[in-house]
């Protein structure tokens, strides 16, 4: 049996046209799809409000390090250098071993003190006993004449003898005067050699040139077989170096603003950190130590002092050590740091305004306040700024904001 179709031919006709109107209509949709533009969504940034609050001022003056004690090491005597005894750099204890001078010349000085002292001891012997035997003999010539007195008035004996013993007594009184007069001249004999002793014993001790005080030695700046003296330059140079020095001046017109900071007690002491030469700030904390008699008149400026602990002896003389410290608080608008953006000398910030849309706002900065600008002009306190999430930002644009989170200061 056969089937016959009971579809028409107009019928196929229309279910032929739907089905292609269909794949039209599927086509232009999915066209449609890929042609159209989805709207940007906002982006997002974190935002700071812009603060007044009392902010420290800080001051920088350029300084220099000095130890706290220079000590020149000079040589006293003059002689030959035989001996360095110290390693240039290194520490050295007060009384140690820097130098040895030739001691010869200065010991065979010494021996012949010392010898012109026993020859001194020795006519004081002398003279003390020639002094005993004049003593005697005056003794003996005084009794003769106190004996022949009574004699020669009673005509016992002849005036002649009388006269002869009291002459001879006369004698002997200067011969008593004369050996008291050799005993002090050795006595003022033995005190010049004494001294002469002592001063050759003081020359022979300059032979060993020790360090006057506990420091850091310097460069030797005389060789072994050099000849040295008084007149000499420094042999080396021994620092003390902790704590250490920091030199710095500031104008007469901080000076006179500084004067309550400067005479703050000792356990109020005005405290300052110190910037190394390269920009890193030194971990410990100074106090100030002392400002100058005077104002340079040429400059106009007065010398001020630090003092730095320096364990180790890790910062040296001569560096360059800036100072920094706090000089006053004011009350100042600020900012985060990141929120300034520097452009050919200009800063700008990117500013929220209530309807989250952006503006671009040229500030004028000052000093920095930890993570913190302080803003002379052109923001005020209350606004929002943009301090992440800047990049591709354009004025009048929408953003969407978050709070910024800072580390704690």
């Amino acid at each position: 049996m056969k089937i016959k179709s009971v579809l028409k031919p107009k019928h196929v006709a229309w279910a032929l046209g739907a089905l292609v109107g269909a794949i039209m209509v599927t086509l232009v949709a999915h066209s449609g799809a890929k042609a159209a533009v989805q709207p940007a969504s906002s982006p997002f940034v974190e935002v700071a409000t812009v603060e007044q609050r009392d902010v420290p001022v800080y001051g920088e003056w350029i300084g220099t390090l000095a130890g706290q004690v220079n000590a020149d090491v000079k040589a006293q005597v003059t002689g030959y250098l035989l001996n360095r005894r110290y390693k240039e750099g290194s520490y050295v204890r007060k009384g140690q071993l820097l130098f040895e001078i030739d001691p010869r010349p200065f010991q065979a000085a010494l021996d012949q003190a010392k010898g012109q002292l026993d020859q001194a001891q020795a006519e004081l012997i002398h003279a003390e006993a020639q002094l005993a035997t004049s003593e005697a003999n005056q003794l003996k010539s005084q009794l003769d004449v106190e004996k022949y007195e009574p004699l020669a008035k009673a005509d016992a004996v002849s005036k002649q003898d009388f006269d002869n013993a009291a002459q001879t007594n006369l004698a002997n009184k200067a011969q008593v005067r004369a050996a008291e007069a050799a005993i002090a001249s050795a006595n003022a004999q033995i005190r010049t050699s004494q001294a002469a002793v002592e001063t050759a014993t003081i020359n022979l001790s300059f032979t060993r040139v020790i360090s006057p005080i506990d420091g850091i030695a310097g460069i030797a700046q005389a060789q072994v077989g050099d000849l040295v003296s008084t007149s000499s330059s420094p042999l080396t140079t021994v620092s003390t170096l902790d704590p250490i020095r920091d030199y710095f001046t500031v104008s007469e017109q901080e000076y006179l603003a500084l004067q309550g900071r400067l005479s703050k007690s000792d356990k109020d002491q005005w405290k300052l950190q110190l910037i190394l030469a390269d920009g890193s700030t030194y971990p410990k904390e100074g106090e100030f130590y002392f400002a100058d008699r005077q104002v340079n008149q040429n400059t106009g400026a007065i010398q001020l002092a630090a003092l730095f602990p320096n364990p180790g002896n890790i910062l040296r003389p001569g560096q360059y050590g800036k100072v920094r410290a706090m000089i006053r608080e004011e009350n100042a608008t600020l900012i985060p740091q990141a929120a300034v953006n520097e452009q050919q000398g200009s800063y700008l910030v990117a500013v929220v305004d209530k309807d989250s849309r952006v503006s671009m706002r040229p500030v004028q900065v000052a000093q920095r306040s930890g993570a913190m600008w302080v803003i002379q002009s052109g923001l005020n306190p209350g606004e929002r700024v943009v301090v992440e999430g800047q990049q591709n930002l354009r004025p009048g644009m929408r953003v969407q904001t978050k709070p910024f989170e800072r580390d704690v200061e």
